[in-house]
């Protein structure tokens, strides 16, 4: 049995424990949101923080520092500095980032053993890492889709310098997971903070600005109908709708949608986006569409549209009133291979139609 002096000593330890494990976890979450604000910022580089930080990266890896550092106005712009680099001698990506990267994930691993490793990610790094790699996904992507045709390669050189690149701002998800407050990758880190991707080699670093603005929806994706998504002061820039890449002079032609028009593109992925910013409803009124299908819970819709699945919709009318006593229509999309309005109703609550008798209608 515990004497007074251990049972007091417990209890105490476990009061410590319990305040605090909540501060913990907002210390936690508190540096979890620095590292996503680093990774989401579209505001200038801070230039000589960022010099600072490459430097200090170099330092750190045992190697001299850079000679010069030559800025860029985004990765695509880097890409073709690095392309043209003339004596700027190997790459020290190795040295500068997979090394010391290395070494401090072994160093948290054997401390934390797996399962605390796994925990620890899935808590920092793990929060960040989705939205991020996509963001990183999609400029390599428009760097790709710009730059290939200007070399004689394809797009291997291209895709080989990207691969090399330092992600600076968008290396923010394996920072948090390790807090490098000391070294070996508070360089590392200093650059995150303050600038963009860039490229280290033995006597030269290119260093890229961020970006200028970034739009995204709930889910974290590109999107933006009114102008880029994305886009850095040099005039690169993407162009999204809910996360699929669009051309920018498609966005131009959204707000002047017509129904001709909507049909007459080919393209079936864009198609779908004029659908969906022109509105299902609006667009099977003003096409003239035609009702395949009516009963007591609605009119049922149906578009056919080339090279796409047909618009299927159910047309249904709120049976409670609105204040100034008129009734609500609502539009319910349904699956393609829907012949009754019933059916379609019946699918939007997961029920097979014999099993849809609601008592009361709202």
């Amino acid at each position: 049995m515990k004497g007074a002096e251990e049972t007091v000593a417990t209890v105490e330890a476990i009061e410590v424990e319990a305040v605090a494990g909540p501060a913990e976890d907002a210390a936690g979450a508190a540096a979890v949101e620095h590292w996503r604000a680093c990774a989401t910022a579209a505001v200038p580089a801070d230039r000589a923080a960022a010099e600072e930080g490459v430097r200090l990266a170099y330092r750190r890896a045992g190697l001299a520092e850079p000679e010069r550092i030559v800025w860029a106005g985004s990765p695509r712009e880097g890409v073709r500095l690095v392309r043209d680099l003339r004596e700027a001698g190997p790459s020290v990506r190795e040295a500068i980032r997979t090394a010391p990267w290395a070494a401090e994930r072994a160093r948290v691993h054997a401390e934390l053993g797996a399962a605390g490793w796994a925990a620890r990610w899935a808590e920092t790094g793990g929060r960040l890492w989705d939205a991020t790699q996509a963001l990183v996904d999609r400029i390599r992507g428009g760097v790709l889709q710009e730059l290939a045709d200007e070399t004689g390669d394809g797009d291997a050189e291209v895709r080989l310098i990207l691969l090399d690149a330092v992600l600076g701002q968008h290396d923010a998800p394996w920072l948090a997971a390790f807090a490098p407050d000391g070294p070996p990758l508070d360089g590392l880190a200093l650059v995150c903070r303050n600038a963009g991707w860039w490229w280290a080699f033995e006597r030269v670093a290119v260093v890229c600005e961020r970006p200028v603005a970034l739009h995204r929806d709930e889910a974290g994706r590109l999107d933006r109908a009114d102008g880029p998504a994305l886009a850095f002061p040099d005039g690169f820039a993407l162009y999204a709708w809910r996360g699929m890449p669009v051309p920018g002079e498609f966005l131009a032609e959204l707000n002047t949608l017509t129904p001709e028009r909507v049909r007459a593109e080919e393209n079936a992925e864009l198609r779908r986006v004029m659908l969906e910013h022109y509105g299902y409803e609006r667009y099977l009124s003003d096409s003239g569409a035609r009702p395949v299908h009516q009963d007591e819970t609605g009119t049922l819709w149906r578009i056919d549209l080339d090279d796409d699945e047909p618009v299927v919709m159910v047309e249904v009318l709120n049976s409670t009133p609105e204040p100034d006593g008129t009734h609500r229509t609502y539009w319910l999309r349904v699956p393609p291979t829907t012949r009754r309005a019933r059916e379609g109703v019946a699918w939007t609550f997961g029920l097979h139609p014999d099993a849809y008798a609601p008592v009361r209608e709202t």
